[in-house]
Formats: structure tokens, sequence, C-alpha cells
């Protein structure tokens, strides 16, 4: 149980933080602006949140919860070092691709195939997932680019890419089950 008595710590006024397994780094470190994304990502969700209801509204909130296990993994480098470990890692996992993998099969089995590419808008909720999907889709790249420098669980990546085409498909969800997508008219306006 994490239990915060005290918010500021004054330890990250040079420019440093702490990374889960208490090594300091830079702020602008990419492993800091990878989780640091994730949790960009988790408060659009909250705004897609207000907008949701029901069915949806429980999978964004497990997608949140997911976002916070990410930012855990993400924080923590050195994955060999996890068998060693005091207390067990929390690391991403297939099962929460595989989960979302089925959402999108169980979405996208309700919407008529896409004979265009579509603009985010439409309903408020559908908006809101567009933007939670291009704000996964900048987290993804960051992560990615970051295990380019540094190990990071491959079921972190496969969460990313998955959760952008998850947000896809449920905005078109939001939007009518795909009927009231805007679609994107090429050289409309020339």
């Amino acid at each position: 149980m994490v239990v915060l008595s005290k918010i500021y710590t004054k330890t990250g006024d040079a420019g440093e933080t702490a990374l889960g397994n208490g090594a300091r780094v830079a702020k602008h470190s990419m492993r800091v602006t990878a989780y640091g994304t994730s949790d960009e990502l988790n408060s659009v969700v909250g705004l897609a949140r207000l907008q949701a209801e029901g069915a949806l509204d429980d999978q964004l909130s497990r997608i949140q919860n997911d976002l916070f296990d990410l930012g855990a993994d993400l924080c923590v480098p050195d994955l060999a070092s996890d068998a060693d470990a005091e207390y067990p890692r929390l690391r991403m996992t297939a099962a929460q691709v595989a989960r979302l993998e089925a959402e999108i099969d169980a979405m996208n089995a309700r919407l008529e195939p896409l004979r265009s590419f579509i603009l985010p808008g439409g309903s408020a909720l559908s908006a809101h997932l567009h933007h939670c999907r291009t704000v996964c889709r900048r987290a993804e790249r960051l992560t990615v680019e970051l295990a380019t420098m540094e190990e990071v669980n491959t079921e972190a990546v496969r969460y990313l890419n998955r959760l952008s085409d998850w947000f896809f498909v449920a905005a078109r969800i939001a939007n009518d089950d795909g009927r009231a997508d805007v679609l994107w008219v090429p050289g409309a306006n020339r």
C-alpha cells in the first residue's frame, strides 16, 4: 500500500527524480519521459470518462489502472533484477494485452468496415477517445525509443500498441457504432 503523507519532498529541485529502484536520473531522461507520457494519457482517459457510461466507463476504469501498472513497469529499469527483488516487480503482462484484443474484437464486431479514413470528432466522447489515441501513440513512440537505449518489458510496448487501436475502435462505438463517424474527404477544400 502506498502512503503519501507529504506531497513535496524538494528532492527534485535540482532537476532529478528517483526511479522505482531508487536510482536518480534527470527529469528529462527518456525513461521519465516515457512513463510521464503514460501518466498524461491516464489524465486524458479521465477526461473521456466524464462522457462515458456503463460498460465503456468500466473498461476505461480498467485501462486507467493498467496505465498505473505501465508507469510502475517503466519506472523500474533492469528487468534482470526482478528475480532478486525483495518484492515482486509490477510488470505488464500478456494477459492485459489479450484483454484489450478481446475487447477490440467485441466492439469491432458491431461496426461496419471502414471505407474511408475518419476525422477525430463526432460526439464529445469520440473526440476525447481520439485524443486518448493520439497521446497513446506518442507514449508508444517514446517507449519504443527508450527500448533502443535501455531494456524495456516487451509487453509494455505491446500494450500501448493495442491500446491505441482500442481507443480508435471505442471512438467509433461512441459515434453511434460508426454511423456518426466524420469521414475524411480527400482534397475537399482545394
